[in-house]
């Protein structure tokens, strides 16, 4: 499809047409006026110096406006190419189909995005160094290092807020640690009642805020401070717990009065250092004491020793090892003896004392397993028609597994304690073991000398007699010989029932136990066993 001309075109042929027009006027009134060829020539000659002086300044005008925006052009190439290096952007690529002007006008709008992406980059830079600069400064760290006079990239941007999101979470977990850490030392100094003596305990419980900075030396400072203040606190907690310790030993034994104690036992809320003043001056007022009634005291602390001495199982022998026990002469000295024995008694029986424990159930389930055994060797115990006999038969066997089990844990549990601690674990003076293993072999001999009184051989219990001798009979003469051995055995047997102590014979407690419990097996072993 054609397309018409151009309206530059158009208006160009215009004035063409105008000037002939004009020319023609311009002869018309040089006719009429009767001007000569040669002056109409000259005229004619102004006329076009005139347009042509006109015309190529007009074109000298449009070929400097061309040379000055193709020079524009290059230098806006020229600047957007550093703009996108600076930027860390690619290349752009110019439209080569477009007009020169086109071109002036895409690279110019193009260049003042790329200068304003810029001015908002240098921006955004200086106000994060500015946050980062102030956490660093604050934390004492090193800020992001972004080189100065560059343009920062996108990824120097988004590394310089992550640095910055990771110094305010720092930021935020040592305000909280400081925080934490200055409040324990307030409440550490206030329980033990002291007032802050250096100048970080000073700076520490200050209400301002601003007194420390939250550097990593100050807060391992006042963590220093805060587990050097809980050591002392501790330690005086355990003054204090001995002193209570010894106060109320001494009040036991010298029997001090209920409304005595009141004032002490409500002292809760007073600092450490004047709970351990007020101790302290009771123990001195009970020591007092102590000195005008040491017999009593040493006779109680005997009866202490006499019971931690039962729960630790010690034999006579091991008694007998503390001679002040004995001794009637009672000092100063004497008390403090008993004092340190009780001492290591009762640090000796917190030491063992779930091994204790076990030890004693032990031995009560011994003593209950024995009160079994016992009666199921009792022959009165068959007139029981409850069903007695099936409870104690299971009872007795579930003694006799939870005895097992106990012996298998202490086995291993004494083994252990004796490898660390380096010594035996006795009881009653023995390795419990070794008593063990001999309570199990006493209680075997003890059934088996049981068994044989029970069921004595039988000649044994036949009276003895002369053999007489006999003539021989023959069928005919007398009795017969079956019968008169069978006369015989009748004669023995109601001779041995004469003599014989009155005991319910074995065929009919048999034919009782069959009768009773005929249903379970294993009782009915086990009774046949004791019988």
């Amino acid at each position: 499809m054609s397309r018409g001309p151009r309206k530059s075109e158009l208006l160009a042929s215009s004035l063409i047409n105008t000037m002939n027009h004009t020319f023609a006027s311009l002869m018309d009134i040089w006719d009429e006026l009767g001007i000569p060829e040669e002056k109409r020539m000259l005229r004619m000659e102004e006329v076009r110096d005139c347009i042509e002086d006109l015309l190529n300044r007009m074109i000298e005008e449009e070929e400097a406006l061309k040379e000055r925006i193709k020079k524009s052009i290059q230098n806006s190439k020229k600047e957007m190419a550093i703009l996108c290096e600076e930027l860390s952007l690619g290349a752009y690529m110019l439209d080569e189909d477009l007009t020169v002007l086109q071109m002036e006008k895409d690279l110019r709008v193009k260049l003042d995005c790329l200068k304003a992406e810029k001015r908002k980059r240098l921006e955004e830079l200086r106000q994060l160094q500015q946050e980062d600069q102030d956490l660093c400064t604050e934390l004492f760290v090193t800020p992001y290092y972004v080189p100065t006079g560059m343009m920062p990239t996108h990824q120097q941007l988004v590394e310089l807020k992550e640095h910055i999101r990771v110094q305010t979470e720092e930021k935020k977990k040592r305000t909280l640690i400081f925080s934490t850490l200055r409040a324990d030392i307030r409440i550490c100094l206030s329980e033990m009642g002291r007032q802050p003596l250096s100048g970080l305990e000073q700076d520490a419980v200050s209400v301002d805020e601003e007194n420390l900075s939250l550097t990593s030396e100050n807060m391992k400072a006042l963590q220093f401070l805060k587990d050097h203040l809980k050591q002392k606190k501790d330690s005086l907690l355990s003054t204090l717990n001995i002193l209570k310790e010894k106060v109320q030993v001494l009040w036991s034994r010298l029997q001090v009065p209920r409304e005595d104690l009141e004032p002490y036992l409500n002292m809760s809320t007073y600092p450490l250092s004047t709970s351990i003043k007020k101790w302290e001056t009771e123990l001195a007022r009970l020591d007092e004491l102590k000195k005008a009634s040491i017999k009593d005291i040493i006779l109680k602390i005997r009866e202490e020793l006499a019971m931690y001495w039962d729960k630790c199982f010690y034999s006579a022998e091991q008694r007998n090892a503390f001679s002040p026990y004995f001794s009637d002469d009672f000092t100063e000295e004497l008390l403090s003896e008993h004092d340190e024995e009780l001492v290591r008694l009762k640090h000796h029986y917190e030491k063992c004392k779930d091994m204790l424990d076990a030890v004693n159930k032990w031995e009560s389930s011994w003593e209950q397993f024995l009160v079994l055994e016992k009666k199921a060797t009792d022959p009165n115990r068959f007139s029981n028609r409850g069903g007695s006999l099936l409870k104690e038969e299971k009872e007795r066997m579930k003694l006799q597994k939870l005895l097992s089990k106990l012996e298998e844990e202490l086995k291993s549990w004494i083994g252990s304690w004796e490898a660390e601690q380096g010594c035996p674990f006795l009881f009653k003076g023995r390795k419990f073991m070794d008593y063990v293993a001999d309570q199990w072999e006493n209680h075997k001999l003890q059934k088996d000398r049981e068994k044989q009184v029970r069921n004595p051989k039988k000649e044994d219990n036949m009276p003895f007699k002369t053999p007489v001798k006999r003539p021989a009979l023959s069928c005919s003469q007398g009795t017969p010989l079956n019968k008169t051995r069978k006369l015989t055995g009748t004669s023995t047997l109601a001779s041995t029932k004469t003599t014989a102590s009155a005991k319910t014979p074995l065929p009919t407690i048999k034919e009782a136990i069959t009768k009773k419990s005929g249903k379970d097996s294993v009782f009915n072993s086990t009774v046949n066993e004791n019988l």
